[in-house]
Parts: structure tokens; C-alpha cells; sequence
């Protein structure tokens, strides 16, 4: 296989999607179809970061039924070669607030029981300052650090939406004293990006994609962070709450109602925070259509209410509401 041919082949093609991390693009092969991922050129990193992509994809491979198989690596340039999963995306037939098919509830469940199997010394090497397994409490500050930085390494420049939104001059003050009183639960992998435009179904199975941010951590957190992407109707997020706890180990799920609401609480707060300065940039991109800025504006709203609720405002940011509220900074960006 020539792989720097498919690398050309790929970061030429017209029909690639991209997130905010990486590139993919499905390339036929005398062998299959199969994806090569390209990382985005200076890309804004929102999120914690700890191992590379490919070394989580070659830890969860005996323990995960439903991953990609990593084919090949290149670190100049830097890209991966991974199976490619034919089927349908689950946002393409069940977008977020709506239902998804009920087995995705136990493929959801079961790749996190799945992932509590991997122990430490099978999982990518951690830095020597990643919090111990079951420091909860230090677990949960990391992931608020990255989050109070970004806020302060914006707060210049975004000023002006930012107080029209409401986001407090400390946005993380509900949470600041809660990570004291998280429970102890030893750490396992997390994929820590389980949302609907992540996984695939095909022929009556999820696979999980995109492990880019995966992490060591606390079991709580993967449901917290999951429950505020997917965004599920009420029948199918009790379902899920009812399922987990029944498939971990009790250890790992022991105090865990209290604790997935601290972590969530964290979530709404770092998405309203992150997802304004994405969705500004994004808006303010000359690609940018009517339909998707309509998206976007939409988005953001209910992204902002739910924040609005952790920090005790009414949730009354309308759509329309948004749009004012960018105009002014869109024409006088940072000033």
C-alpha cells in the first residue's frame, strides 16, 4: 500500500467531513474502503488532551467490540489509517433532543462497561501530574482549569457577547466548591466524546469513532458528558441511568447521582463558554450559509439557556435574541 498516495488522495477529496480536530476522508482501496483522518492545522484545543489517537485505538482494540481498527500511522505527515464503517451516521436519522434507536442505549452501555476492563498498564502512558485513580476531586479541578482558561484567554476579545449572554465575569462559581465532595471511584479509559455524530449504526450496532479525546478518569463523568451532548427525551436518558450503573463494576459507580450532576453542571457551564467563541468564528466564516447560520444561532440559544439555569438566570435567550447579540461584535470583532 502506498500510503503517502492515499494521504494526497485524501486531503484532495472533495467529500471529506471535518470536526474540530481532524479531517476524514473515505478512500477506496484494492483492500476496502477505508478512512484516513488528518489532523486540522491550528486547530483551537477546547478540550483536555492527553494521549495520542492512535495509541488509544490500539489499547481499546481487544477490549471495545465497536471501534475502528487503526490500518497504519504516519507522524510526518501526521495522519491515521483506519477501517471504515459503512452505515449511517446516527445524526443523519436521529439529531440531538430526539430519539435514537433503543439498542443504541445498550451499545452505549456497553462499550463504557467495556472500557472499565482496560487496566492502567494496557491504557497509553499517563503524565507523571494526571491525577491518581480515584482522586475524583482533582479529576474534576483538571478538567475546570482548562475550562476557567479558556474563558481568560477570551474574555478580551468576546467581551461584548459574552455580557450580552450573561456569562459571568466567573463562569464556573456554581462548581468551583462541588468538586470537594466528589466520591472516590477508581479511574478507568473514557472515550469521552460519546455524541451522535460519533457513532455509526450499522446492521443493528453502534460503533464508536473519533477517540481523539479519550481520557483517564472518573465513570461519572463519561455519563455526565454523554447525557449533554446526546441530549436523549426523558424515557431514553432514565433508560440509560437505570442500565449503567447495573453494567460497571459497583465500585465505579458508587455515589454516582450526586456527582454526574456536578459534572453536567460543568458541562452546560464550559459548552455556553466554548461553543460562543466556536459558533462567533464559525458565523463569521465567508463559507458560512443562511441555513447554517440559522443553525448555529439555534444551537447556541439552548446552549446558553442551559447554562443559564446552572448560574440561576431565567432561560430567555431566544434565537433571535443571539443574533442581536452577534451582529454588533461580528461587525467590530475584539474591539
Amino acid at each position: 500500500m502506498n500510503w503517502l498516495q492515499l494521504y494526497a488522495t485524501a486531503r484532495d477529496a472533495q467529500h471529506a467531513t471535518a470536526g474540530y480536530y481532524n479531517r476524514n476522508a473515505g478512500v477506496d482501496t484494492p483492500d476496502g474502503k477505508v478512512n484516513v483522518r488528518i489532523p486540522l492545522p491550528a486547530a483551537d484545543t477546547m478540550d483536555v488532551r492527553l494521549w495520542r489517537e492512535e495509541d488509544v485505538l490500539a489499547a481499546v482494540r481487544p477490549y471495545v467490540d465497536y471501534a475502528p481498527e487503526l490500518r497504519y500511522v504516519s507522524h510526518a505527515p501526521r495522519f491515521q489509517v483506519q477501517t471504515f464503517i459503512e452505515g449511517h451516521l446516527l445524526d443523519s436519522f436521529a439529531p440531538r433532543g430526539s430519539a435514537v434507536p433503543d439498542h443504541v442505549i445498550g451499545d452505549v452501555v456497553t462499550v463504557m462497561s467495556q472500557l472499565t476492563a482496560i487496566p492502567l498498564a494496557k491504557a497509553p502512558a499517563l503524565p507523571q501530574d494526571w491525577p491518581l485513580s480515584g482522586d475524583s476531586t482533582a479529576f474534576g479541578r483538571r478538567l475546570a482549569e482548562l475550562t476557567r482558561r479558556i474563558h481568560a484567554n477570551h474574555v478580551a476579545e468576546y467581551e461584548e457577547p459574552f455580557d450580552t449572554f450573561g456569562i459571568p465575569a466567573d463562569p464556573l462559581g456554581p462548581v468551583a466548591d462541588r468538586w470537594e465532595t466528589l466520591t472516590s471511584r477508581p479511574f478507568a479509559v473514557l472515550h469521552a466524546d460519546l455524541h451522535r455524530k460519533n457513532m455509526i449504526v450499522a446492521a443493528g450496532a453502534a460503533w464508536f469513532l473519533d477517540w481523539e479525546l479519550a481520557l483517564w478518569g472518573d465513570p461519572a463523568y463519561e455519563v455526565a458528558i454523554h447525557l449533554h451532548k446526546m441530549d436523549y427525551p426523558e424515557r431514553q436518558r432514565d433508560a440509560l441511568l437505570r442500565l449503567w450503573p447495573q453494567a460497571l463494576p459497583q465500585e465505579s459507580t458508587r455515589g454516582w447521582q450526586s456527582d454526574v450532576q456536578v459534572y453536567l453542571r460543568h458541562e452546560r457551564i464550559k459548552s455556553a463558554v466554548v461553543d460562543t467563541i466556536r459558533y462567533s468564528k464559525q458565523l463569521a466564516s465567508p463559507g458560512s450559509t443562511p441555513a447554517l447560520r440559522d443553525f448555529l444561532v439555534t444551537r447556541l440559544a439552548n446552549k446558553l439557556n442551559a447554562a443559564r439555569r446552572v448560574w440561576g438566570m431565567a432561560p430567555d435567550m431566544t434565537p433571535q435574541r443571539v443574533r442581536l447579540g452577534l451582529r454588533a461584535w461580528l461587525l467590530h470583532p475584539g474591539r
